[in-house]
């Protein structure tokens, strides 16, 4: 049985919500609190490296959502990149308790990101179609450093590129 596609497009829509909030704060917040950020982060971020980066993101999340929908749930692809969304919203609650203050994506990681994630692996469950097995879940987790250090390194080359180019 294939999972509504409220479920499979839902991640693009719930990533959608988080990331517009950090589309608004990301730069603000790291360039206010350089010292706040992880050390691979320590230099303040521009507005343009941000929204190019979560573009990218965006991409990501939008090919593993559309993939999910075209496999009624069933793609490997878009269950590791839930099992990683729902995972990165709790980095999120982990990083802003680190911080004791708001960091980037923390006020809709417990009322979009987290809820969403739970819901639709609930679903893909009672498709009968979630793959519970730890290399689902070790590659959804690795999908998050992966994906991060890509859309920032390509954000990094792509704005340098259009300074001067």
């Amino acid at each position: 049985m294939a999972v509504r596609r409220s479920v499979t497009l839902g991640l693009f829509l719930a990533w959608l919500a988080n990331d517009a909030e950090e589309w608004f704060t990301m730069a603000p917040w790291t360039q206010a609190n350089p010292d706040r950020t992880p050390p691979w982060m320590r230099e303040p971020m521009s507005q343009e490296h941000a929204r190019t980066a979560i573009s990218l993101m965006g991409l990501v999340v939008l090919a593993a959502s559309v993939r999910g929908a075209r496999t009624g749930g069933r793609s490997p692809f878009f269950q590791s990149a839930l099992f990683g969304f729902g995972a990165h919203g709790v980095g999120h609650l982990a990083a802003t308790a680190l911080h004791g203050g708001y960091t980037p994506g923390v006020a809709t990681a417990p009322t979009v990101v987290i809820p969403y994630s739970l819901w639709a692996w609930r679903e893909l469950g009672r498709a009968g179609v979630r793959r519970d097995d730890s290399r689902s879940w070790l590659s959804g987790v690795l999908m998050i450093p992966v994906s991060l250090a890509a859309v920032h390194g390509a954000a990094r080359l792509i704005t340098r590129w259009r300074k001067t180019g």
